[in-house]
């Protein structure tokens, strides 16, 4: 019996055949070698990797961060890869929510204020009711009045994940967003994207080097030197932990080949 592939309307981002090239010539760098993946509506996914395989690279090109040297990027039905600047700002409004490890905070905003940020800009109102849970959730309830210059880096970031969701948006990009919190918090907001992916529907893609982090996803995708080697289904802290070693064992083996190690 074979398992049938995800439909169209399954799908919240995709990327085909994707090369991602920075300079030319000797100082020339293929960050991503064809890349094709197909990211799951309504569902956590997180993307690992060594050091310069280019997870944040696939995930910046997906977001519309980032331009494609050759393939294609979609988020929904949306062809990414060739809009104009006031059609990618418009996705990344509508469309698409960010958590970096750089907070991104506009300083002369309080943390309300900065939560409610992107709805503002598109015109829309929030849901309270969807506000206080994200709030009270991520433990923000009695700093909603203070600046981020009065908050610590843990509470900053903590902000930059309620904004992120919010608004509900299609699919939520996060670079590492638990990088800076401690590891209660870390696992409150880890345990919050995966609730508002299972009981909202919520789709999000989460960069990240942290094996306990990855375990709270539904898919491991594994990257390295710019391809896709691995993935993982339902995985376990351990489980990733293994893979991960798998891939530091192929890579040094591989750059010692190419030295001519023996």
């Amino acid at each position: 019996m074979t398992t049938a592939l995800p439909t169209a309307v399954d799908v919240a981002a995709r990327a085909v055949d994707v090369w991602k090239v920075y300079g030319s010539g000797e100082a020339q760098v293929v960050a991503l070698h064809g890349v094709s993946v197909e990211l799951e509506r309504g569902r956590f996914t997180a993307i690992m990797g060594p050091s310069g395989s280019g997870k944040s690279t696939l995930m910046h090109c997906l977001a519309g961060l980032d331009t494609v040297t050759r393939g294609e990027v979609f988020v929904g039905d949306t062809r990414v890869s060739g809009l104009g600047d006031r059609a990618l700002t418009d996705l990344r409004r509508d469309k698409v929510g960010f958590i970096f490890q750089q907070f991104n905070l506009l300083p002369t905003l309080t943390a309300e204020e900065n939560i409610l940020l992107p709805l503002s800009i598109a015109g829309r109102k929030p849901d309270r009711q969807w506000f206080d849970t994200v709030v009270d959730t991520v433990g923000l309830r009695d700093r909603l009045r203070h600046r981020p210059t009065q908050l610590s880096g843990g509470q900053q970031q903590r902000v930059a994940c309620a904004r992120a969701l919010v608004a509900r948006p299609e699919v939520i990009f996060a670079d590492e967003p638990t990088g800076n919190l401690d590891s209660r918090s870390g696992a409150e907001v880890l345990s919050f994207l995966r609730s508002s992916v299972r009981e909202y529907g919520q789709t999000i893609v989460m960069v990240t080097h942290d094996a306990g982090a990855a375990s709270y996803a539904d898919r491991v995708i594994f990257l390295a030197d710019g391809r896709i080697v691995d993935e993982l289904r339902e995985p376990t802290s351990e489980a990733v932990l293994e893979r991960l070693k798998r891939l530091d064992v192929t890579s040094a083996e591989a750059a010692a080949a190419g030295s001519g190690a023996v």
